[in-house]
């Protein structure tokens, strides 16, 4: 197979070693294949309290909290979180800085929540975090979303708002230190840093389950009642869940998130200083508030250079760069297993421009 460098926004790219090891478990695992193995077998129970082990420990998840393996990703996530963190007001903060939060604000309201948009770049083409705002005093829960995958923003720090904070950090959870404390509940699709689509990652503090304003919730959307079953109410997703095991011991056993860290440092510096510094390039978001995870990036004269560019980024190898398509442009996701080889290749490409 030739070597390819995936810059692509999701399904993930996952460590060699742990694509190796996923494999050798499709064909044995334990005499079964982990494909066929039963979730309530004691080797799958042993998988997926050792995968809620290492997220606790890889994140330094204080005492009071669950971790939950879903299913739905974090489409479903947003629902879940807003029913679930519903109280007397029935109204919720949110902070909109792209289409996934959008999408959130849409699904809260659906939940039947007063939603009130406390912040949003929208105007300006979700090219900034919104930094100004005020928490209003009667509402149930603040929401954000961590990192921006379509337009490249992410929060570099989080807000004291106050109230119970939620996030959405599908794209860049285990990519930096940041306190688990400071948050009621967290939330995030697997397929970026964590492994395959499938599983959805919940970190909850206890003491807010189980306190819906709402009433009776659906079963499968009530997390206490997957708290209580230990992830376990259904059949999860075995696969996802073994491998997301498979790449946390990888991600602990090479320095934790805090190596992990200041490699993706690494390579959004290279990125963005070559895009900076070369002009048949150009970036469209705020300094101060530029994604580690997704770099968005445009031709600074598209017509003359355009077929160029792509000749030369195809020929390398490099795939997954095209913009999203309603944005245009480039777009380069750098998640945790992408190598900064792999960012090197792209930078010599820019340079042959």
């Amino acid at each position: 197979m030739s070597k390819k460098h995936n810059f692509g926004a999701g399904p993930c790219i996952l460590p060699q070693e742990v694509f190796q090891e996923a494999s050798q478990a499709v064909l044995d695992f334990n005499g079964l294949s982990i494909l066929e193995v039963s979730h309530r077998s004691k080797d799958f129970v042993a998988v997926m309290e050792e995968a809620q082990n290492l997220v606790k420990k890889a994140l330094n998840v204080p005492d009071g909290y669950s971790v939950i393996f879903l299913q739905g990703g974090a489409s479903l996530g947003f629902l879940i979180t807003a029913m679930n963190m519903a109280r007397e007001n029935k109204k919720a903060a949110y902070i909109n800085t792209g289409q996934w939060a959008s999408k959130a604000i849409e699904q809260a309201e659906m939940a039947g929540l007063e939603v009130e948009v406390i912040a949003s770049s929208e105007e300006d083409g979700f090219t900034y975090i919104p930094k100004d705002f005020v928490v209003p005093e009667d509402v149930d829960y603040v929401h954000i979303t961590s990192n921006n995958t379509i337009f490249g923003t992410q929060f570099k720090s989080f807000p004291k708002t106050g109230k119970p904070l939620v996030c959405d950090m599908s794209s860049d959870i285990f990519s930096r230190e940041f306190n688990v404390a400071d948050f009621d509940l967290i939330y995030a699709g697997a397929q970026k840093n964590l492994g395959p689509a499938g599983a959805t990652l919940y970190i909850v503090k206890d003491e807010v389950l189980g306190k819906s304003s709402l009433g009776v919730l659906p079963t499968y959307l009530d997390l206490s009642v997957h708290q209580k079953k230990e992830s376990m109410f259904n059949t999860p997703p075995v696969f996802s869940v073994y491998v997301s095991m498979l790449n946390l011991r990888h991600l602990i056993n090479n320095g934790g998130v805090k190596a992990q860290e200041e490699l993706n440092n690494k390579k959004a510096e290279l990125l963005y200083n070559e895009i900076d510094n070369n002009p048949k390039f150009k970036a469209s978001v705020n300094k101060e508030d530029r994604s580690n995870m997704n770099v968005v990036f445009f031709l600074a004269d598209e017509a003359a250079d355009k077929e160029r560019f792509d000749q030369l980024w195809n020929d390398a190898g490099i795939v997954g760069l095209k913009g999203y398509r309603t944005l245009g442009g480039y777009r380069a996701s750098m998640y945790n297993a992408l190598p900064l080889e792999s960012v090197q290749v792209l930078v010599d490409i820019m340079k042959k421009l």
